[in-house]
């Protein structure tokens, strides 16, 4: 068996992890932003969202027990669990472990939406977001692929995505709530209009 086998699963993984976080993140805001319509989504657009979700945690296991099982760059497990522990690009990893956290608490938000108050469910699932960042940095800082022509202006391009969608998304909340507050009926002073 070639020596490389896990490195390369390393990298494959991470980039397949990587691609599934982002497609989920914008088919969530592309959800979120109501840009597929106002009614409520199909039941199978939620799901995309949710495979999507899932895939990037399995991937990420992989990509994490690939860096492990690796003789090349040796990794235990407290360097690949505990941020800023690497020797190997102490801070590229730091981010890398964090969106691990990350991403195992957004996932664990989702699988029990119905049971957590709604307002702690999007604060954790809108650190998604934040997810998508630290992933990205994270692949750039750390990736041996960096340099690739296809993996940076995918980065780009994905990353101008994720941005554009969180305008769109901010701006119609923005909207939202401002149509809600002048759509309240206005205050009588008590007494106006007796004559």
């Amino acid at each position: 068996m070639n020596p490389q086998v896990w490195w390369y699963l390393s990298r494959s993984s991470g980039i397949i992890a990587w691609v599934a976080i982002t497609l989920s993140v914008l088919w969530g805001l592309t959800l979120s932003t109501r840009l597929l319509g106002r009614t409520a989504p199909p039941a199978w657009l939620l799901d995309m969202h949710r495979f999507l979700g899932a895939s990037a945690v399995i991937f990420t296991g992989v990509h994490i027990g690939g860096l492990v099982a690796d003789d090349y760059l040796v990794f235990s497990w407290s360097e690949i669990l505990i941020p800023f522990a690497s020797p190997y690009e102490t801070t590229a990893v730091a981010w890398g472990v964090v969106a691990f956290y990350l991403l195992i608490a957004v996932e664990i938000s989702s699988l029990t939406m119905r049971r957590l108050p709604k307002p702690m469910w999007r604060w954790v699932h809108r650190s998604s977001w934040f997810l998508f960042v630290l992933v990205t940095v994270h692949g750039l800082q750390a990736g041996s692929d960096v340099h690739n022509v296809f993996y940076r202006w995918t980065a780009i391009i994905s990353t101008n995505l994720v941005l554009f969608l969180t305008l769109v998304r901010v701006m119609a909340q923005n909207r939202a709530s401002r149509r809600s507050s002048g759509s309240a009926p206005a205050k009588v002073p008590a007494g106006a209009g007796r004559s």
